[in-house]
C-alpha cells in the first residue's frame, strides 16, 4: 500500500551513528555494577532538578526517546541542549529503576547495534513518576574511558489509580444471593453492547486490527467504548480481500494483545483465518461492535462530538442512534481512500474487468487464454499476478518505479531473529527493546540487516535485474522497514511472485507511464501497447485524512496534520497522538504496531477523561 503524493512529504529521518567499539569482556556482575552507577547518579540529578547534570550523563549525541512518561507526546531528543531544555520546561520527575527479573532484561554486555560493529551494555527499568509507571530500556556505550547513555527509552505502561485488572486485580464478576432480580452475565453484557443504559465515552470506527486493539487497551482501562463497522461481520475487511492473501509477516510478530495466537498458529496466517479469529478476539474480550454501522453527520461543540451512527438491522431495516463521545478514533486503516490514478479513457474499457486491487477477490476465470495487466509492484500487485498465473493467465506487471523486495525468509531468519521468533524473549520485551531504539540509529541498523538480507537474496535480486524488473533498498539502503514507515508502502515480501518473474512466467513492462486505456489493454507513453481482458490498478491508497474528509468533512480534515511517515523528531506523524483536532485521533499499521501503539493511544485517552492532560 503506497501513499500518494498529495500530501507534504515525510522527513527522510538522518543516518544516525552507532560508536564504534570493541566487545569487552565485562561479567555480568560487573555490567550490573556499572549499569547501578549511572542509574544512581541519574535518579540522584534528576531529583534535585539538575537537568543539566542529567544531560551530561548521555553520550555527547545521546538519545532520549520518550512515550508519555515526560509529557503527553511522543518525543525523540538527542544531545546535551536538546534533553536539557526539554527536562526544564517540562519540570520532569521520575524515578528509575533497573529490572533484573529475567536474563534479558538484567544489566548485560552486548552488541548494540545487533551486528556486532558497537558493544557496550544494555538493560531494562522499571519507571516510577507521580501518576503512574512505565517501562523502558538503556544502552551505555563507553566515551573517554567513561560509561555513558547512548540511548534512554521511557514509556508509560499505567496510570496511578487506573491499573488494568490483570492477574492479581482481576474482578470477580459475579453477585451473590439476595438479589432476585439481578442480572446473569449474559443479560449485563447485552446491555453493555447496546448501550442500552449510557453512551460510549469513545467511538472507533473501524473493526480491524487497528479498532479492535484500541478498544482492547480502553477496555482495560475502564472507558466505555463502542465500534462501529460498515461491514457485515467483524473481519470482513480481510475476508473480503483476494482469495489467496496470507500474511507475510510471521506469527510471532502478530500477536495481539491479551490473547495471544495459540502455539500451534501457522507462521504466516491466512486471511480467513485471521477474520475468524478478530470475530473471536471481540467476544474473548467482550468488545461492543456494531457492525453494518455508518456514522452520520458528525459536529464537533467544543467539549463533545454529536454523531448519527445508521444502523442495518438483521431484517434490512434502519435504525438511527444520536450519541456524544467526547473521542472519535478513526481506525480504517494507515491509507486513506483508496488511489486510481486518472487514466484517459478508463470507461472505455471493454474487457472482463478493470478495478481497484482493494476490489480484488481473485481471478474470474480458470483457464488458459485470458491476459491480465497488474499496474503496481508492491505487496497487492504481487500477490494478485501471481493469482493471475495460477489460473492460467498471461499476465503482465506494470512497474512504475523501483520496488524493495526482500524474501520472507529474510525477513524471518535475518531481519526478526532472536527477538520476534519461536525462542525469542516475550513479546512485550521484544516490543520494548525495538521501540527504544531511536529512529536514526534504527535506520543505521536496519541498513546492516538490509545488507544481510540482500546477501541472502543475491540470486533472487540478480534474476529480477535480469528480467527488467528494477529493485531498490529503501530510503539510505535501510530497507524495507524504513520504506514502509516512510511510505508506506513500495515494497514486496517475496513469496513466490519473484521467481515467477525472474522465470518470465511474469512479465515486467518497467519504467513507462500509461498513455491510456483502450477498449481491450493500455497503450503506453513510448506507443506501445498491451491486450488485456482484465486489468487491476494496485496502485495504492491515500493519505488517511482523505477519508477523515468523507467522514467528518472539509473544516476537520483540514484541522489535522499529516497521517503517517516521519516528523523531523523521527516520531510518525499525527498518528496514535494528538491529531491537530481536539478529541480526534488516528489509529493504524499492521498488528505488530497495533499491539503497542494501541496502549500509547489508550493511556493519552484514558488520561484526558481523568483530567490528567487536556
Amino acid at each position: 500500500m503506497t501513499l500518494s503524493s498529495n500530501q507534504a512529504g515525510p522527513v527522510n529521518v538522518a543516518v544516525g551513528k552507532f560508536p564504534a567499539t570493541s566487545p569487552s569482556n565485562l561479567s555480568i556482575g560487573e555490567a550490573d555494577t556499572i549499569a547501578q552507577g549511572v542509574v544512581d547518579r541519574f535518579n540522584k540529578a534528576l531529583a534535585k532538578g539538575g537537568f543539566d547534570t542529567v544531560a551530561a550523563l548521555f553520550y555527547g549525541d545521546g538519545y532520549w526517546r520518550d512515550h508519555l512518561c515526560l509529557s503527553w507526546d511522543l518525543k525523540t531528543l538527542k544531545g546535551h541542549t536538546e534533553i536539557t531544555t526539554f527536562l526544564e520546561s517540562h519540570k520532569a520527575r521520575l524515578e528509575v529503576d533497573i529490572d533484573r527479573s529475567s536474563a534479558f532484561r538484567q544489566p548485560t554486555a552486548c552488541t548494540l547495534d545487533g551486528l556486532g560493529n558497537s558493544h557496550g551494555i544494555q538493560f531494562f527499568t522499571n519507571i516510577t513518576l507521580d501518576f503512574g509507571k512505565g517501562r523502558g530500556i538503556v544502552r551505555l556505550a563507553e566515551e573517554n574511558g567513561q560509561w555513558k547513555i547512548l540511548t534512554f527509552f521511557t514509556s508509560l505502561v499505567e496510570l496511578k489509580g487506573h491499573e488494568e485488572p490483570l492477574h492479581g486485580r482481576r474482578s470477580k464478576r459475579v453477585e451473590h444471593g439476595g438479589q432476585p432480580d439481578r442480572k446473569n452475565w449474559r443479560e449485563r453484557r447485552e446491555e453493555d453492547a447496546e448501550f442500552s443504559e449510557k453512551e460510549p465515552a469513545v467511538l472507533i470506527i473501524g473493526a480491524g486490527q487497528g479498532g479492535l486493539t484500541a478498544a482492547a487497551r480502553l477496555k482495560m482501562l475502564n472507558v466505555d467504548t463502542l465500534i462501529i463497522d460498515q461491514n457485515d461481520r467483524i473481519g470482513d475487511n480481510w475476508r473480503q480481500r483476494y482469495r489467496q492473501l496470507v500474511l507475510h509477516d510471521p506469527v510471532w510478530y502478530d500477536h495481539m494483545p491479551y490473547v495471544s495466537f495459540p502455539p500451534h498458529w501457522p507462521v504466516f496466517t491466512p486471511k480467513d483465518k485471521l477474520a475468524e479469529w478478530f470475530e473471536a478476539y471481540a467476544k474473548i474480550l467482550e468488545l461492543n461492535v456494531w457492525t453494518r454501522t455508518t456514522l452520520k453527520t458528525p459536529t464537533w461543540d467544543g467539549k463533545k462530538w454529536t454523531v448519527v451512527l445508521e444502523r442495518r438491522n438483521p431484517d434490512d431495516t434502519v435504525s438511527m442512534r444520536t450519541v456524544h463521545p467526547r473521542h472519535i478514533v478513526q481506525a480504517t486503516g494507515h491509507s486513506g481512500e483508496k488511489y486510481v490514478p486518472p487514466l484517459a479513457g478508463l470507461d472505455t474499457f471493454k474487457g472482463d474487468r478493470i478495478c481497484h486491487s482493494s476490489d480484488f477477490r481473485g481471478a474470474l476465470h480458470a483457464n488458459k487464454g485470458k491476459k491480465a495487466i497488474v499496474v503496481g509492484s508492491c505487496n497487492s500487485g504481487h500477490d494478485i499476478a501471481q493469482d493471475f498465473f495460477e489460473k492460467g493467465y498471461d499476465v503482465t506487471m506494470v512497474q512504475r518505479s523501483t520496488t524493495c523486495v526482500i524474501s520472507s525468509e529474510a525477513i524471518t531468519d535475518i531481519g526478526l531473529a532472536g527477538l520476534y521468533d519461536e525462542n525469542g524473549p516475550p513479546t512485550e520485551d521484544a516490543d520494548l527493546w525495538f521501540w527504544g531504539l531511536p529512529v536514526e540509529l534504527l535506520k543505521v541498523q536496519q541498513i546492516g540487516v538490509t545488507a544481510l538480507q540482500n546477501e541472502h537474496d543475491k540470486a533472487t535480486l540478480e534474476g529480477l535485474d535480469r528480467a527488467g524488473f528494477k529493485v531498490d533498498k529503501g530510503p539510505n539502503d535501510a530497507g524495507l522497514l524504513l520504506k514502509y514507515f516512510q511510505r508506506g508502502g513500495g515494497y514486496y515480501i517475496d513469496v513466490g511472485a519473484s521467481q515467477l518473474i525472474v522465470d518470465g512466467k511474469i512479465k515486467i513492462k518497467q519504467g513507462v507511464e500509461i498513455d491510456q486505456v483502450l477498449p481491450h489493454g493500455l497503450r503506453f507513453a513510448d506507443g506501445s501497447e498491451l491486450e488485456a481482458d482484465e486489468i487491476i490498478l494496485a496502485t495504492g491508497y491515500q493519505n488517511m485524512r482523505t477519508q477523515t474528509r468523507r467522514l467528518f468533512g472539509a473544516e476537520t480534515a483540514d484541522a489535522v496534520g499529516d497521517v503517517w511517515g516521519f516528523d523531523a523528531n523521527g516520531e510518525m506523524r499525527g498518528i496514535w497522538r494528538p491529531s491537530g483536532h481536539p478529541g480526534l485521533w488516528f489509529m493504524g499499521g499492521n498488528l505488530a504496531i497495533s499491539r503497542y501503539y494501541s496502549k500509547i493511544l489508550g493511556l493519552q485517552i484514558k488520561a484526558a477523561e481523568v483530567g490528567l492532560s487536556s
